[in-house]
């Protein structure tokens, strides 16, 4: 994982992949075997899957590979370069189901696109840290510090509920349920808190004093990536989830990818690819 792997996570245009495993034929196959094998090519479902990311394509093509063909799956996955479009098109029936979001996304998407979503079974959590390439931990962030937090409503609430979590402002106690800077009753250090687009988040950390960012990202950025502070498994509800249309929940292919995608396999790759920047959470 890169710098390039970041921005083709970060600015990727709309782009469909076939993940197949392959298997090579001896030649000298019988006609028997070759119409065998024309029948089981046949008979795989093929589900379609949206994501925006690296990650949850790179999970997808693990489960693609070594698990979908026992179970007559095919896995088609789908990227799109924005967090509205794997919704639009799972709306449109242009995908089976997405792999991108949490439920508090979800649910703010419910309510933005008119859209009746399902979640299925939550994965991995992209855990949410506090990243400096000056400061080493939160005692040592001085007064009038400036932090860069993404400005999209989830994300922006999850920034600032983290700083709340380590002590660097508190949050008013009748919030709602999305927090703005608006929220903040008390702010010690005089915290500067400047917002900016998701992707440019981690690009900003040459220039302020902290970021509050995922931790794979940090690292696909090819920074250091140890955090001041972050989320932890308890963070459940900010785990992704496959996610799909209400009414076709039940769908075979569908329920087939939800129980592939907790396999123990499944678990043992994402300890072993990312390290603790990434936890698992089924």
């Amino acid at each position: 994982m890169n710098t390039r792997r970041f921005f083709l996570t970060a600015l990727g245009s709309l782009t469909a992949s076939l993940i197949v495993a392959s298997c090579n034929q001896q030649s000298a196959q019988t006609p028997t075997n070759n119409t065998q094998t024309i029948s089981q090519k046949e008979q795989k479902e093929v589900i379609k899957v949206g994501v925006t990311g690296i990650v949850s394509q790179d999970i997808l093509k693990f489960v693609n590979k070594n698990l979908a063909e026992k179970e007559g799956l095919e896995i088609q996955v789908v990227t799109f370069n924005d967090w509205i479009q794997p919704n639009t098109a799972l709306r449109d029936q242009v995908i089976d189901a997405n792999f991108f979001q949490h439920k508090p996304f979800m649910n703010n998407a419910v309510k933005e696109l008119k859209i009746n979503l399902v979640p299925l079974n939550t994965i991995y959590l992209n855990t949410l840290g506090l990243f400096s390439k000056k400061i080493k931990s939160v005692n040592e962030i001085p007064q009038n510090a400036t932090v860069t937090i993404a400005n999209d409503v989830i994300n922006n609430d999850r920034g600032l509920r983290l700083l709340a979590a380590n002590g660097l402002i508190k949050l008013k106690e009748n919030a709602p349920q999305f927090v703005t800077q608006r929220d903040i009753a008390a702010n010690p250090k005089n915290l500067r808190i400047k917002e900016v687009e998701g992707v440019q988040v981690v690009r900003a950390i040459n220039d302020v004093d902290f970021i509050v960012s995922s931790a794979q990202t940090v690292a696909l950025a090819g920074i250091e990536p140890n955090s001041m502070g972050k989320e932890t498994a308890k963070d459940k509800k900010y785990a992704l989830a496959l996610v799909t249309l209400q009414g076709k929940e039940n769908e075979p292919k569908i329920q087939k990818l939800n129980q592939l995608l907790v396999h123990p396999s499944v678990k043992e790759f994402i300890n072993n690819e990312y390290k603790g920047r990434l936890i698992p959470v089924f």
